[in-house]
């Protein structure tokens, strides 16, 4: 079930709070956490009902495994944790590597292993690093006690389920025993509305509107010329930003509407001066689990120099894969490790780039990296790459805006040419990227906007026009698409 889904908007998630605070309303506790894991499955169910006892069986094995952590002393502790990290890896590496490992392994030694070609399940990799982390957690003595349907509601969340944010336990745990104790919050209702319109305007309407430029750019079979290649390039770069922090701001608002509050996600990335800046803005939560539970373990700062350099390459590497299995994906984290390992180099020689620059370097190597986690083979990559650097030529007739008013103004006389020349300054690709990189370079970030946010008809009027021209906008099209990250 999608977020921007008329199903999810105008049914489910109504329905769900709901009964959600009518239970909280009768005096009860246990049932609203109940009623919210219920849906939670129903929620993830809707896709592909026959994957549910495979999430159902995740959660048990796990939940199992942190209570025998618990009891166990001793080096079994330790037994038991790397048991558990094991099966959580195979789990995901067979539904999401399996395939990737076949294919190789048959290339390099002429082999003809069957491939497995089961379907990826939705939210694998976001449900399994959550989990880890509860074991590793349960380890170290972090745990202490927690109930199955505590548990159970912790993994299920549906506004995180499927694509994040990746949630600690000691950030909900406490939030879910005091479920109960508060009903219907104005405040965090307007909160939560005023975030979801955002981020279903940022989907339907922005991200969907970026995806067919970029999807022409990286399907073309041709060299593509210098504009257009630009045009794809950055119309993807577009398209993950707002698709992604859409689905985030959708999942923080949905949230908020129950009073349980998710961790942010997105603090505007795009304006980072840095790699490692960028990183801090960009899927915070996956950047935190990398380090907590990667990082600082292979050593993290504490060893010499080289080996620093060596963590941070391999934290990528594995940030990279997590994304998707392929070479690209791979390629994708080397090179974020790389430029990570660059700029700590050059810190060592005390050198700091005026901040303009140090922005505009950042942006565009993260625009250009995208290719890689955006392309569907290495020449695709390469057919942009060339296109962007001028090999492919330099076609600039797209941008050229003095020349089409000129020819509409032969064609049609001055008053029709002025309006056909509106339309299409308001539909030109070109413009529309300059537009919506203006909002994202100048306007402060959706949870800087809801944070000080308070109940007014203003805001109640602007969340409705979002929600309206979201709505419009799907009916329109053939059917919703679905998110970026539902594919990692």
């Amino acid at each position: 079930m999608l977020f921007n889904s008329y199903l999810f908007i105008l049914l489910f998630l109504p329905a769900v709070l709901a009964v959600y605070f009518v239970l909280i309303r009768l005096g009860q506790r246990a049932a609203p956490k109940a009623w919210l894991a219920l849906a939670s499955l129903f929620f993830y169910g809707w896709w592909n009902v026959k994957y549910l006892p495979l999430l159902l069986g995740s959660v048990a094995f796990n939940f199992a495994a942190a209570r025998l952590l618990l009891r166990t002393a001793g080096g079994r502790r330790k037994a038991v944790l790397i048991i558990g990290i094991c099966a959580n890896a195979a789990l995901l590496g067979y539904f999401k590597y399996a395939d990737f490992f076949l294919a190789n392994v048959n290339q390099l030694f002429g082999a003809r292993a069957a491939l497995v070609r089961v379907i990826l399940p939705l939210g694998i990799s976001f449900f399994t690093f959550t989990q880890i982390a509860w074991l590793v957690d349960a380890w170290k003595g972090g745990i202490k006690r927690v109930s199955a349907l505590n548990y159970l509601l912790f993994v299920t969340y549906f506004p995180h389920l499927l694509a994040g944010p990746i949630i600690h336990h000691r950030e909900m745990m406490p939030q879910f025993d005091k479920i109960g104790d508060r009903g219907v919050d104005w405040r965090n209702l307007s909160v939560g509305v005023y975030l979801f319109a955002i981020g279903l305007f940022k989907k339907a309407v922005v991200a969907d509107a970026f995806a067919a430029f970029a999807d022409k750019g990286f399907n073309a079979a041709a060299a593509l010329p210098f504009s257009e290649a630009w045009l794809a390039s950055l119309s993807y770069t577009a398209q993950l930003y707002f698709d992604f922090s859409g689905y985030t701001d959708m999942a923080l608002g949905a949230s908020f509407m129950f009073n349980l509050v998710l961790p942010p996600n997105f603090n505007s990335p795009y304006k980072a001066a840095s790699v490692q800046d960028f990183w801090r803005r960009w899927h915070i939560t996956l950047s935190r689990f990398l380090r907590e539970y990667v990082y600082i373990p292979l050593g993290g700062n504490r060893a010499g120099e080289g080996r620093v350099l060596v963590n941070l390459m391999i934290v990528f590497v594995i940030g990279g894969i997590w994304h998707g299995a392929g070479w690209l994906f791979i390629a994708w984290g080397a090179l974020h490790g790389a430029a990570i390992c660059v700029e700590r180099l050059w810190e060592r020689l005390h050198i700091r780039l005026p901040r303009l620059i140090a922005w505009f370097l950042t942006f565009n190597f993260v625009s250009a990296a995208w290719i890689f986690f955006r392309a569907g083979s290495y020449d695709s990559a390469m057919r942009i790459l060339k296109g962007m650097s001028g090999m492919g030529g330099f076609d600039l007739k797209a941008a050229d805006f003095v020349g089409l008013y000129s020819a509409l103004l032969r064609e049609y006389g001055a008053a029709w040419a002025s309006v056909y020349y509106l339309a299409h300054m308001l539909t030109n690709p070109f413009l529309m990227l300059a537009a919506a990189f203006a909002a994202v370079f100048l306007a402060g970030n959706s949870n800087e906007m809801a944070g000080p946010l308070q109940p007014s008809a203003r805001r109640a009027a602007f969340a409705a026009f979002l929600i309206f021209t979201s709505l419009l906008y799907m009916f329109f099209a053939d059917k919703p698409s679905e998110f970026i990250y539902f594919n990692f």
